[in-house]
């Protein structure tokens, strides 16, 4: 084989790895069209994007733990808290301002207490996130007394409202979008986590203060997940404390769908963006033409599984170029 030739299949194979998720959401997208001409209206593609913003926001804060080596499994329950106590501090003080405020400053609480597990006692993401989790949604029923918070007024406006046309949700999806693709390829920090997802002796070795940058990251994922939590209480027009079980497992899946790697090191915000709408438009075109709801799950779990397959494979790839 011609130098020539070798060339053409290192490029092809590049764009291959580079795009190969949009060719799948392309390929989805017509694939749902096909299947139910309703799928393509105004109206529901404009749902499928309102329902996707809480994960999707999510998902962009575990995106930039995961390509920094670690994750977070506790982000759906310290939405609960968050969003509950922000819908109280709503109405005893009527501030939208206030309640917004209270609801990003307990996420990045809980988020400070994960990086300290992390990075000054050394336990690891799994099990320190795995800890929160059930503390977060302890706390949440226990303020709450396992009660939902009803009659929440204008509080609805965060995730129910329209600017210009455009439900808020949307406008706060694209965003986090923005903030996190610029953080990620712009900035020093993002140069830090790829390198420390990508080898953390390494990153150490060469100045780069991985516990500050852990921490850091930790904080960033503690905003967006008090940025979901309003987003979610205003969407479901109360503050429920069992509410947004299982968003953890979907932010999860539209990070790793989106070719953001476990090991750590690789990973962007339009892939995630472009995974969250993967998950979404199966779970749209699922419910259009009728599929049972126990198949769905079985369905949403056969996505995470081939996910993480196909995840440990591609990076058996790249060890052998």
């Amino acid at each position: 084989m011609n130098t020539k030739s070798l060339t053409g299949n290192k490029m092809f194979a590049n764009i291959k790895s580079k795009y190969s998720i949009y060719f799948v959401l392309i390929a989805l997208f017509i694939f749902c069209w096909l299947a139910n001409k309703n799928f393509v209206s105004v109206a529901n593609l404009q749902n499928i994007s309102t329902q996707i913003s809480v994960g999707t926001i999510l998902a962009f804060g575990q995106t930039i733990l995961i390509i920094s080596g670690m994750l977070d499994l506790s982000s759906a329950s310290v939405l609960a808290l968050a969003g509950v106590l922000s819908i109280s501090s709503y109405t005893a003080t009527g501030s939208l301002t206030i309640s917004f405020i209270v609801a990003v400053l307990v996420g990045v609480g809980c988020n400070v207490l994960n990086g300290l597990m992390v990075t000054k006692y050394k336990t690891p993401p799994f099990i320190a996130t795995l800890a929160m989790m059930a503390m977060a949604r302890g706390a949440a029923l226990l303020y709450t007394n396992g009660q939902n918070i009803y009659q929440i007024g204008d509080y609805v406006k965060f995730g129910q409202g329209k600017i210009f046309g455009i439900p808020t949700p949307m406008i706060f999806l694209v965003g986090t979008l923005i903030v996190t693709w610029y953080l990620l390829r712009h900035t020093v920090f993002g140069r830090s986590i790829y390198a420390i997802g990508g080898n953390e002796e390494a990153a150490n070795a060469s100045g780069i203060n991985v516990n500050r940058i852990k921490m850091r990251a930790f904080i960033i994922n503690g905003i967006l997940v008090g940025i979901a939590g309003v987003l979610f209480m205003s969407r479901v027009n109360g503050g429920m404390p069992n509410g947004a079980i299982g968003y953890e497992f979907k932010a999860l899946t539209a990070a790793v769908i989106g070719g953001t790697s476990f090991s750590g090191g690789i990973g962007t915000a339009s892939g995630t963006l472009a995974g969250a709408f993967i998950v979404g438009f199966l779970d749209n075109i699922m419910v259009l033409v009728g599929v049972n709801s126990y198949l769905q799950q079985i369905v949403r779990g056969a996505i995470i599984a081939l996910a993480v397959m196909y995840d440990i494979w591609a990076k058996t790839m790249r060890k052998k170029r």
